[in-house]
């Protein structure tokens, strides 16, 4: 088994981030979304502001995580907001603390003094994960959407980078 390595991703690891985050909209336990993403929409991500990392074993993509701005307001310039998503099969490995990890290092070198996250609050493993990887929860938003018909609540995490978690 080949280490696995976190890395910017590269035009050719869309599909499996493509699979991977449709398996995470398939399951219903991580994102309001409910329509599957074709590879080339994801590939837009690769184009926008933003960071999208990958974490891969050898040449298969095991999870990635995404580093967005929170808003385009220049008061909030130093602020992102993540996403990371890890395939089932790779689940339980610290994949995913790697990928987090390895955003925050990527969020604080760019300047940002700040990443946030959002996650169901069923979600008990992304919970682990965040708070983990240094994320604080800081509340509950309750009834933030609905999902197949059914409310859910959300837990907003944030982390404080360089200078600010001073």
């Amino acid at each position: 088994m080949d280490p696995v390595t976190v890395r910017p991703a590269r035009p050719e690891d869309i599909p499996a981030v493509a699979a991977i985050y449709n398996e995470g909209i398939a399951g219903r336990q991580a994102t309001f979304e409910t329509r599957p993403r074709e590879p080339e929409e994801v590939a837009a991500w690769l184009q926008e502001d933003g960071t999208l990392l990958v974490a891969a074993e050898g040449e298969r993509v095991l999870g990635w995580a995404r580093m967005t701005p929170y808003s385009d307001r220049c008061v909030y310039a130093g602020v992102g907001e993540y996403a990371a998503y890890v395939a089932a099969a790779a689940r339980g490995r610290g994949v995913g603390r790697q990928l987090l990890d390895a955003l925050c290092r990527e969020a604080e070198a760019s300047g940002r003094h700040k990443l946030i996250g959002r996650m169901f609050a069923a979600n008990a493993a992304s919970r682990a994960l965040a708070r983990a990887a240094g994320f604080r929860e800081i509340g509950l938003e309750r009834r933030h959407g609905r999902l197949d018909g059914e409310w859910r609540d959300c837990v907003p995490v944030e982390r404080l980078l360089g200078e600010a978690e001073g």
